[in-house]
C-alpha cells in the first residue's frame, strides 16, 4: 500500500511492518498507539521505525491512519482511560475514588 508520511511516500505492507517490529520493545505509551502481533506499540515509535525519519517529522495521525489501512488495530489515549464511577461527573474524582485517593 503507497501512504505518505511527511510529505514522502512510503510503500507499506503489512508483514513488512510486522518484520520491522520484530525484536523491538514497545516504549511507554503516552499516546495513540498500535497492536502489532502481541504488542501495543505508540505510533510515534512505529512510524520512526518504519521510516526511519525522525519523530518529530511526521504526526501520529499520519502514522495511526496507515497502520489502520493495513489492518492493524489502532488506539487512542481515550481506550485506556479506566472507567468513571457511575454518577461522577468529574473524572479527576472518579479516579481518585477507584485509587482510593483523598477527595478533591
Amino acid at each position: 500500500m503507497r501512504c505518505v508520511i511527511a510529505r514522502y511516500p512510503f510503500e507499506l505492507t503489512k508483514d513488512g511492518v510486522i518484520a520491522s517490529m520484530a525484536g523491538i520493545a514497545p516504549e511507554l505509551i503516552t499516546g495513540d498507539s498500535v497492536t502489532i502481533g502481541r504488542r501495543r506499540y505508540p505510533v510515534k515509535q512505529v512510524g520512526e521505525v518504519i521510516t526511519r525519519q525522525d519523530r518529530r517529522d511526521f504526526s501520529g495521525g499520519e502514522v495511526s491512519r496507515a497502520m489502520a489501512r493495513l489492518g492493524f488495530t489502532c488506539h487512542t489515549p481515550a481506550d485506556a482511560a479506566p472507567p468513571a464511577r457511575p454518577g461522577a461527573t468529574n473524572p479527576v474524582q472518579a479516579a481518585s475514588d477507584l485509587l482510593g485517593g483523598p477527595s478533591l
